[in-house]
């Protein structure tokens, strides 16, 4: 991205685009349970790969573990389906006690297809509420999106710092679909320590023509780079991004869900 120029309405906190964006994979990630210190599993595993953290860095973290680590799982054995589940799930040929979990993790259902569309109680608009049995041993659980993940992305921030001494951001990421566009990627639904937005509005473009529109979804971005190193099979969850400069913030990714009543969709 190039410096753009600024006029007299442009915000002073646009940074300065690196020439360099590294990507680090941290090795070495154990499997996840309930009450797992994440931050001193990462730490560890950093250690042994030689790896340090410093300033300026951001760590993005897979929200399978956060949602492991905080226990939000649910046994499916333990769920009895609605008669709302029942009948979603003989449309969708689906297993009843999955569509129930659906339901519970939702406000209202977007939209019915092959798949339930639903708006989460965080404000998301995602396929099933996020729920999903993929990465979890056995085949009667399914994690659930963490309660507050811009809360958890803050805790893990916080005592990064207090840990190392080093300021790092964190993006806590997971794979959404998108409308007219084919395949996942992913984005941030937690976040803390940097501006999820960049608003280039009232800059110039490289031929001095203003900017009217142009918010970008930095932290959205970010997170789809560390998904490249992140695949679903390697048990590569933690990812950290060097060179990315930015104004150090507690701005949460709440922030980049649009408001219904801008929303085409809703």
């Amino acid at each position: 991205m190039a410096k753009p120029s600024k006029s007299r309405s442009a915000s002073a906190d646009i940074p300065v685009a690196s020439w360099h964006l590294r990507l680090f994979r941290i090795p070495g990630i154990p499997e996840i349970c309930p009450g797992d210190d994440l931050l001193k599993l990462v730490t560890i595993a950093m250690r042994r790969a030689a790896i340090r953290f410093h300033d300026g860095d951001v760590l993005v973290v897979a929200q399978k573990i956060v949602s492991k680590a905080e226990g939000a799982l649910v046994r499916l054995a333990s769920v009895k389906p609605s008669p709302q589940a029942l009948a979603a799930a003989a449309l969708l040929k689906k297993d009843p006690r999955m569509i129930e979990v659906v339901l519970r993790e939702s406000r209202r259902i977007v939209r019915r297809g092959r798949v339930l569309i639903t708006e989460t109680r965080h404000g998301f608009v995602c396929a099933n509420a996020g729920v999903d049995h993929s990465n979890v041993s056995g085949d009667d659980m399914v994690t659930v999106l963490p309660r507050n993940p811009d809360r958890s992305a803050k805790k893990f921030a916080v005592a990064l710092r207090k840990r190392t001494g080093k300021r790092v951001a964190v993006i806590i990421s997971d794979t959404f679909g998108r409308p007219w566009r084919l395949g996942l990627t992913n984005v941030a639904i937690g976040a803390a320590g940097l501006p999820v937005l960049l608003d280039l509005r009232g800059t110039l473009d490289r031929h001095g023509k203003p900017l009217t529109a142009t918010i970008l979804a930095v932290a959205d971005e970010l997170a789809a780079a560390a998904g490249l190193l992140m695949g679903k099979s390697d048990g590569s969850p933690v990812i950290l991004i060097r060179g990315y400069r930015y104004k150090p913030c507690f701005q949460p990714a709440a922030r980049i869900i649009r408001p219904a009543g801008e929303d085409l969709f809703r």
